[in-house]
């Protein structure tokens, strides 16, 4: 099985994503992010833009999941946005095409609570910086800017299973992922743990490109 974990930028998919990959024994997070980063990296600044435009990317992702989901004998969780219908088919589409059991999970929330997630992680400027270089305003977040845009897009019957999160914590968000999904997963780790889990996971994935 493939789980994809959609959702807006900051709402929660990395976190819910490593939270499963602790409690299911055998699984692994493959997160098609790297993909881009290394498109991006390989081209000069002047062509980096949305990494998700490059039809390599899309490719790439195919691709790799197609292998990771073959030759990995437990699930593969997958966390990415992605809210253009057409990249959807590109990737989790064609992966189905493939023949692979593919469970879409979107996370959703208010537009104010994915704001809020966002500055509390301070992702705001950690992305600002990342994308100025793409043509997005000095300063301006390109996450923060695109919150409506993507929970619009998430919305539509084509980005099911949805999965409301405001007022939901990180493990209560993968136990429903894995419900919708049909897993059985690992009890919970004691609270202090668990908060020292997901700060370490937090830090591991800010990224400045």
């Amino acid at each position: 099985m493939l789980v994809w974990i959609n959702g807006p930028f900051g709402g929660g998919k990395t976190q819910t994503a490593h939270e499963l990959h602790r409690r299911l024994p055998g699984s692994v997070v493959c997160d098609p992010e790297h993909v881009g980063i290394g498109l991006h990296r390989t081209l000069p600044a002047s062509l980096r833009g949305d990494y998700q435009d490059l039809p390599t990317w899309r490719r790439g992702v195919a691709e790799v999941l197609d292998l990771a989901a073959s030759r990995w004998d437990g699930v593969v969780l997958v966390p990415m946005t992605v809210v253009e219908p057409e990249f959807l088919d590109q990737t989790v589409g064609e992966l189905r095409r493939r023949g692979h059991d593919v469970r879409h999970v979107a996370l959703l929330a208010s537009a104010t609570t994915v704001r809020r997630r966002l500055r509390e992680r301070s992702l705001g400027r950690a992305l600002a910086a990342a994308t100025a270089r793409s043509g997005c305003a000095p300063g301006e977040s390109f996450a923060l800017a695109r919150v409506e845009h993507c929970l619009d897009r998430l919305r539509g019957a084509e980005f099911a299973e949805h999965v409301t999160t405001d007022d939901l914590g990180v493990a209560q968000v993968a136990e429903r992922v894995a419900g919708v999904c049909g897993v059985d997963l690992l009890p919970r780790s004691g609270p202090v743990r668990g908060a020292v889990q997901r700060r370490w996971t937090a830090l591991r994935h800010v990224r400045l490109r």
